[in-house]
């Protein structure tokens, strides 16, 4: 069993990436930051269809500050879905705001709801950290998810990513009969690979979702990462390798299952060559990306100093020995992957 660090620290957004976001439009003054959220006068859990703690509390403000914040919160929502028309805001209001204490990023969850037809959606606030900032933007270069997200000084706004959530898809979906197994187990070798390739760390089930899509024939899935704050933070390389996490050891021996290893090396060629492909269309994004990744610090000197060693130990490669922080190692690997997958 892999560990992982209790407490990954936050890490603030330098000047570079601050340049970065302006530049590809990710930089939006907005009417509430985050810490406005906080002054909430009570709050209950919230607890789901079963009976049980979701690990959510839905917060009570004031009725001035209530009506403060609908308005503020709906144009956050223009902001993040049309890019600031405000002709949609005026049948929306906030149904309600949930905070959540568990894990890094402390989270406030917005539910928007439009009054004509009682429709529904979701985003979030949160602390904006420079690493999940990073992981988001490889999320949206290399994957085949598009990321909408916008930050301004130390908030960021998230979009909902829809899907079944990954432990609650493993106790309720997984054992049913008209479950596809052989796709989900693809799926899950593909979405192994890309985390490995991107190093996105710490995919225990709860940080992923399953997007189901009913096809003509069948059905077919997406494993999506819905966290990102252990982007590059790790230095054991199997924490990059969400098949070494026990959360997920009942998809895992379904790939055992049905995929061999001749099937699995041919998943895992294809998601390379998707990514190559993704990396060249975007080379220009990319290389400012990882270029403010090089100079930024995302992770300690020990953990740096073990992945590098790992990575070079894995692939054969002494190039990654002379990588001086996680920047240099995340495109070093992205260059020593994909560039074989090219070939």
């Amino acid at each position: 069993m892999i560990e992982i660090s209790k407490k990954k620290p936050s890490y603030l957004i330098s000047k570079e990436l601050k340049h970065y976001l302006q530049k590809y439009g990710r930089n939006v003054h907005l009417p509430v930051c985050y810490d406005d959220l906080l002054r909430y006068s009570d709050a209950f859990p919230v607890i789901d269809k079963r009976g049980k703690d979701t690990l959510w509390n839905s917060v009570i403000y004031s009725q001035s500050a209530m009506q403060e914040l609908d308005k503020a919160l709906t144009l956050v929502y223009a902001l993040l879905k049309t890019d600031g028309d405000t002709s949609v805001m005026e049948h929306l209001h906030v149904d309600r705001i949930d905070y959540c204490v568990f894990g890094n990023s402390n989270p406030f969850r917005i539910k928007i709801i439009n009054h004509f037809n009682d429709n529904y959606d979701y985003f979030y606030v949160k602390r904006a950290d420079a690493s999940r900032i990073y992981g988001l933007e490889l999320e949206h270069l290399l994957s085949p998810n598009r990321i909408n997200f916008i930050v301004h000084k130390e908030t960021l706004i998230e979009e909902h990513i829809a899907g079944i959530p990954g432990d609650a898809f493993i106790q309720n979906y997984l054992k049913r009969p008209e479950l596809n197994q052989v796709r989900i187990a693809k799926e899950f070798v593909k979405f192994n690979e890309r985390c490995f390739i991107r190093l996105l760390g710490d995919m225990r089930s709860y940080n992923y979702v399953i997007d189901i899509t009913p096809d003509f024939d069948n059905e077919q899935y997406r494993v999506r990462a819905i966290d990102f704050d252990q982007q590059s933070f790790e230095g054991k390389r199997k924490m990059y390798l969400p098949q070494y996490f026990k959360e997920n050891n009942p998809i895992v021996e379904l790939c055992v299952k049905h995929v061999n290893l001749e099937t699995a090396k041919q998943y895992q060629q294809e998601e390379r060559t998707l990514m190559a492909r993704r990396l060249k269309s975007a080379r220009y994004r990319v290389k400012d990306l990882i270029d403010t990744m090089r100079k930024d610090t995302l992770s300690t000197p020990e953990k740096e100093n073990q992945l590098k060693e790992e990575l070079a130990d894995f692939h054969k490669n002494n190039d990654f020995l002379k990588c001086k922080n996680m920047g240099d190692i995340v495109r070093m690997h992205l260059k020593v992957i994909l560039t074989k997958a090219k070939r």
